[in-house]
């Protein structure tokens, strides 16, 4: 009987690779946009 190759750790490398690519951009998105974020929050919690 031939050997075949095992795949599945293979797609586990791949998704853990893309959500560690997601988490990077929503970092680095957060980094940009927080303190705009910040200044809405604080503008709502003034008018109320």
């Amino acid at each position: 009987m031939m050997y075949l190759p095992r795949e599945e750790g293979q797609g586990m490398v791949e998704y853990a690779l893309i959500l560690v690519l997601v988490a990077i951009v929503v970092i680095v998105i957060l980094r940009l946009l927080g303190p705009a974020i910040a200044d809405v929050f604080s503008n709502i919690m003034e008018a109320i």
